[in-house]
């Protein structure tokens, strides 16, 4: 039997909560979402099934490269559907995907009903070069059921295709990956030779040079660290070794695949939502696509029941609320449509890259992640700190309310090239900290989690953050970095204006520790917390410690991913030369957690040194800066 879930129109099959307690999902819910998802798109394709036009706003690429997107990544989902079921392929989507290719290959470049655009360097529409790699990956998964029975004149037109990505420049960051994963394909059906082994080579060099440490690689040469480490940066090598049957490679990928696992595991709440952080957000459950990844090749620190509560809950967070519209389709945004969470390449078929969680479903039927009971997540746990040096970053979970915290002290948007205005802030990289269950304010709006200088009436912006270091110890953690505060409006920066930070969490606090240098007379600054919507259900509350003269709470009419509206709680004081300002917040579901005042016992700050007691335990936290050092205990 199947039913229709709340919010959702896709037909699943009833929970099962004797194997999976905690989400009631299988693998044939797993099969179930992904003919549903197909069958939805697959209503918008073109009469000779090259292109899926889904309806919506078009990307900054054009309409034609959006229904190739939507070609290619719904193809990701059908492709892991019939090769984890061994070919068995009841609604027939391979013969589907089988016309598009022929019928999109047959002119490409050409403007008719049915060619898909040519694959061209990043600079001009480059788009096409992303959906590549899919089609690659989706050939070379059902090469048996599709590209084997192919006719070999359609068979040469795809590799000419293809090969487009291995003449044209991807742009500098992840996208090296599409034409490793081309050249991959290629040399599968053995179609490789020069070009394909260069693909592969550059790819393979550059990755070397992002990879940060403790599982963790940069998204380019610079120091973004999001979700891009999961559903690309480790999914790309790791799938592909595996393929490959390549030994070395596995080994090598798959050690830092299990690393990252280590860290990356613990960032999905207890309701299955992952973090809210960094782009692309719109692509949802393939933040689970790791995890299964993990599981089916064996590189993870996980149990199998613990992989599949995990993703499932992922899978089931999303589909509950309201991901696909009552057409089926998934939506832009997050639970349902929202702008803000969305970048100017997000076209309507942009959504399927979700389709990347269904890697999972490479693992056959009697496979461990399929048979083993659910266990409880990491975040269902102990409450948990986890501080990570490589990336700046610091975890915090709660085990009463099942939130995850991520304190950001090393991941921005700033690539190398680039100057560091505040014309270019961008909420998803540049806030101090994000949540399962808070987005950031939308740009325009009051800035959350954010330590402001105010110089002449313009609050300054984060964009570059440089590491200061991270660290902790049983129960306790911290992460600090410093950045130059800067202005979208009268002068973008004032010369000598820095401003140090160091969050410190234990249980569901968070110590915010700032010092700020060289502020100009008649500034203030203003630090706020935690946005969230009206109701009991999640309280933020702030509280100032040191230095902080004034509390209000100010309002983000334009909401956030998770609300329409939002309220931040905001501490200002006036702010000339050296000042240290210090405060209290808290992000809870927990009955009556807003009471912040009797936590803390006792604050002492001697210059450049900061000692906070606390009131359950008589801990002592003692922070101090230039270098900066904290020890707690």
């Amino acid at each position: 039997m199947t039913h229709p879930h709340p919010n959702s129109p896709l037909d699943l099959p009833a929970d099962d909560r004797t194997t999976s307690p905690f989400t009631g999902y299988t693998r044939a819910h797993w099969e179930a979402a992904a003919d549903g998802l197909l069958k939805a798109a697959w209503q918008w394709a073109t009469p000779g099934s090259a292109l899926l036009d889904l309806p919506g706003r078009p990307s900054a690429s054009g309409v034609r490269s959006d229904g190739l997107e939507g070609y290619a990544r719904t193809f990701l989902a059908a492709a892991f559907r019939v090769a984890g079921a061994d070919g068995k392929d009841p609604h027939g989507w391979i013969g589907r995907y089988a016309d598009g290719l022929a019928a999109g290959t047959r002119t490409p470049g050409r403007d008719d009903a049915e060619s898909w655009p040519l694959i061209l360097d990043h600079t001009v529409f480059g788009q096409p070069m992303v959906e590549s790699a899919s089609v690659a990956i989706g050939l070379r998964l059902t090469r048996p059921w599709l590209w084997d029975r192919l006719e070999p004149g359609v068979q040469d037109r795809a590799e000419e295709w293809l090969r487009g990505a291995l003449r044209h420049t991807p742009a500098p960051n992840n996208w090296y990956l599409f034409p490793y994963s081309v050249a991959g394909f290629l040399e599968s059906v053995g179609r490789g030779d020069a070009e394909t082994v260069r693909a592969r080579e550059r790819a393979q060099d550059l990755m070397e040079s992002w990879y940060r440490g403790q599982g963790w690689y940069a998204d380019g040469d610079s120091r973004a660290f999001d979700h891009y480490n999961g559903w690309a940066l480790h999914l790309y090598p790791v799938l592909d070794a595996h393929l490959s049957g390549d030994a070395e490679l596995s080994a090598h990928y798959g050690a830092r695949l299990r690393e990252h696992l280590e860290s990356f595991a613990p960032l999905f709440g207890g309701d299955g939502a992952p973090i809210h952080f960094g782009r692309s957000l719109t692509y949802r459950f393939a933040a689970g696509a790791a995890v299964g990844l993990g599981a089916l090749t064996g590189d993870t620190p996980l149990t199998p029941g613990t992989s599949r509560r995990v993703i499932s809950g992922s899978l089931r967070y999303f589909l509950d609320r309201g991901a696909t519209g009552t057409d089926g389709l998934l939506s832009l945004g997050w639970h349902g449509p929202h702008d803000a969470t969305l970048q100017p390449y997000s076209g309507p078929a942009s959504p399927y890259w979700a389709s990347k969680a269904f890697v999972s479903l490479l693992a056959p039927a009697d496979h461990p992640l399929w048979t083993a009971t659910e266990e409880p997540a990491p975040s269902e746990g102990p409450d948990r700190v986890l501080a990570l040096p490589a990336p700046g970053l610091l975890v915090q979970s709660t085990r009463a309310d099942g939130i995850v915290r991520l304190h950001n002290h090393g991941s921005d948007h700033v690539r190398p090239h680039e100057g560091e205005s505040a014309v270019w802030d961008d909420p998803m990289y540049s806030r101090h900290a994000y949540s399962t269950v808070t987005g950031p304010t939308a740009r325009a709006n009051p800035a959350d989690n954010h330590l402001a200088v105010v110089v002449a009436g313009t609050r300054s912006g984060r964009r570059a953050i440089r590491p200061l270091g991270a660290g902790g110890g049983d129960g306790w953690g911290w992460a600090a970095s410093w950045h130059r505060p800067v202005f979208a409006g009268g002068a973008p920066m004032v010369p000598g204006l820095r401003v140090e930070s160091v969050t410190m969490v234990r249980g569901r606090y968070e110590l915010r520790v700032h010092r700020v240098l060289g502020a100009p007379h008649g500034a203030r600054v203003e630090q706020t917390g935690w946005a969230t919507g009206p109701g009991p259900d999640v309280t933020s509350a702030l509280h100032g410690l040191h230095g902080w003269e004034s509390r209000d709470e100010v309002r983000a009419p334009q909401g956030t991913a998770y609300t329409p509206w939002a309220l931040l709680p905001r501490l200002g004081a006036d702010a000339e030369g050296t000042s240290i300002l210090v405060a209290l917040a808290s992000l809870s579901a927990e009955p009556g957690a807003d009471a912040l005042d009797a936590v803390v016992s006792g604050v002492n700050v001697d210059g450049d040194t900061v000692e906070v007691c606390w009131a359950e335990d008589s801990a002592t936290t003692r922070i101090a800066f230039g270098p900066v050092t904290v020890t707690h205990g």
